[in-house]
C-alpha cells in the first residue's frame, strides 16, 4: 500500500469510523505503520476534535486514507452527518490513495454486500467512487458467496468485486491494475449477471505477496 503513494514518506490516515473507533483498532494500526517510512495519524469523529475547516484541511493533507472494517451502513451515515463523504471525494480528485478492508472497502463502490443490519443482505449506497459493488470475506462467510451472487442476478446490486480474504485490489481510474495476496490460493473474482436470475463469477490472477511465500 505505501509503495503505492505519490510521496516516499506518505502521510497515513486511519479512519476507524466503522469500529466506532474502537481504542484496541487504533492501537493496532499504530503498531504497524510507527515502525514504517510512512507518517501515522487517525481521524476520531465519535468524539470529533477538529472544526468544518480543520477538518477539510487535515484530510486533505494525506497521502493515504486507510479505513478500518466493520459497520459499513453506520460508517456512511456517520460521514455524510459530519461532511467526511465530499471530503473523502475531494482527496480522490487530488490524488490521494483510498483503501481499508471490510466495510473500509466497501464504502468506496456504488453498493456494497453487508452484515450491517445483522443477517446478510445488499446496500444499494456507497460514495459511488468505483464502479459497481464490492464483497468482501467472499470465502471466510457462510452464505456470503451465495447471497452475493443471488443480490447481483436479482439486479439488486450491479456487477462487482468479491474478494476472499488476504486479497487486495488496486483500481486506477476505476479499472482494476493489479490484484494480491497474502494468502496462498485466494482469489479475487468479478461477478456478473448472467441470463435470468443468474450469476456468474470470473476468478482473476492473484500476485502472492513474497513475505506469504
Amino acid at each position: 500500500m505505501l509503495g503505492h503513494a505519490r510521496v516516499s514518506r506518505p502521510k497515513v490516515c486511519f479512519v476507524p469510523t466503522a469500529s466506532g473507533d474502537a481504542p484496541a483498532y487504533l492501537d493496532q494500526f499504530l503498531s504497524a505503520f510507527q515502525s514504517r517510512a510512512c507518517e501515522p495519524s487517525f481521524l476520531p469523529l465519535f468524539r470529533r476534535e477538529l472544526d468544518d475547516a480543520a477538518l477539510r484541511t487535515f484530510l486533505l493533507s494525506q497521502d493515504v486514507v486507510y479505513v478500518g472494517g466493520g459497520n459499513t451502513a453506520n460508517l456512511l451515515a456517520v460521514w455524510r452527518a459530519h461532511g467526511v463523504d465530499r471530503l473523502m471525494c475531494e482527496a480522490y480528485d487530488r490524488g490521494a490513495l483510498l483503501c481499508g478492508i471490510s466495510a473500509g472497502a466497501n464504502c468506496w463502490a456504488e453498493g456494497s454486500h453487508t452484515d450491517s443490519f445483522g443477517p446478510l443482505t445488499f446496500l444499494q449506497d456507497g460514495l459511488g467512487l468505483l464502479s459497481g459493488s464490492v464483497c468482501p470475506h467472499y470465502d471466510s462467510e457462510p452464505g456470503r458467496r451465495s447471497s452475493y451472487q443471488a443480490a447481483v442476478a436479482t439486479g439488486a446490486l450491479p456487477a462487482g468485486w468479491a474478494l476472499e480474504d488476504g486479497v487486495g485490489a488496486l483500481f486506477v481510474d476505476g479499472l482494476l491494475t493489479e490484484a494480491v495476496t497474502r494468502t496462498p490460493q485466494a482469489h479475487l473474482y468479478r461477478v456478473e449477471p448472467y441470463r435470468e436470475k443468474g450469476a456468474t463469477e470470473r476468478a482473476l490472477p492473484c500476485l502472492l505477496l513474497p513475505e506469504a511465500q
